[in-house]
């Protein structure tokens, strides 16, 4: 036995690693600053719970880079839109022999949905909550909107919640309940859904495109092929060119960020 330090550790063969340490970039779904409370508030949004990374110990990759980059107290929160009985959607914490460390959870279809009803910035999201009859809900969803007096907010809710409802309800009854008339004015509708059907083209433009910019890239962040997938055709073939001169994946967020 060989004293190293505090600790015995048996002699054997070891091999010695490199010292620098890559760090590749990674991008977070959500970083908001709650300034009142000077605190750091991380959203990550699962749509499924396959990751080539396991989503703990992504958690706690996110963690430590906002840590060492702000300096400030860090709240995470996982946020599960699709019901899954998979451990990773009720698992709140990453484990090893010498680190713990723990992040919140929220499964949407556990979620009160009167909360997410009654307030107009989380009407996207209430078709995701807990209910006894799916369809009553949407449709309870499609009057609130129908509430909203600003048009423009009127039509992007309708809009937004159109992509979230996708997640849970067939399309026929989603159209039947958020009016058609309404979603067709949303400017956000037209670019993503262009006047309410992904065409052919825009969809082989995609695949083209997603392809390569996995080559590039490697294996992108789900969310960030979602929203690529929801571009125009046109919007595709500009991100097309554009992304040659990409030297990293925060480059094409920006991109994106900027289309919005």
């Amino acid at each position: 036995m060989i004293y190293q330090g505090f600790r015995f550790i048996q002699q054997t063969l070891v091999k010695v690693l490199k010292t620098e340490l890559s760090i590749e970039p990674i991008r977070a779904d959500s970083v908001i600053l709650l300034q009142t409370k000077n605190r750091i508030l991380h959203l990550e949004f699962q749509t499924n719970t396959k990751s080539d990374t396991p989503i703990p110990l992504r958690m706690l990759d996110y963690f430590v880079r906002l840590v060492r980059q702000y300096h400030l107290p860090v709240t995470q929160v996982v946020i599960f839109l699709q019901e899954t009985t998979n451990e990773i959607a009720f698992t709140d914490a990453y484990v090893d022999e010498m680190t713990t460390h723990r992040y919140r959870v929220i499964r949407m279809w556990e979620q009160d949905s009167d909360f997410f009803l009654h307030n107009p910035a989380l009407l996207p999201l209430a078709p995701l909550t807990k209910t006894n009859s799916a369809p009553e809900l949407l449709s309870q969803v499609a009057r609130e909107i129908a509430k909203i007096a600003d048009v423009p907010a009127r039509q992007n809710t309708a809009a937004y919640t159109e992509i979230l409802a996708g997640l849970r309800f067939e399309k026929n009854l989603i159209r039947q309940l958020l009016s058609e008339d309404i979603m067709q004015e949303s400017v956000i509708y037209q670019d993503i859904l262009q006047k309410g059907e992904l065409k052919g083209e825009q969809k082989e433009a995609f695949r083209f495109l997603n392809r390569q910019l996995n080559r590039r890239f490697g294996e992108i962040d789900s969310f960030i092929v979602e929203r690529i997938r929801l571009l125009s055709t046109e919007q595709l073939e500009i991100l097309g060119e554009e992304f040659l001169d990409f030297s990293e994946i925060s480059d094409l967020v920006t991109w994106l960020d900027r289309q919005n």
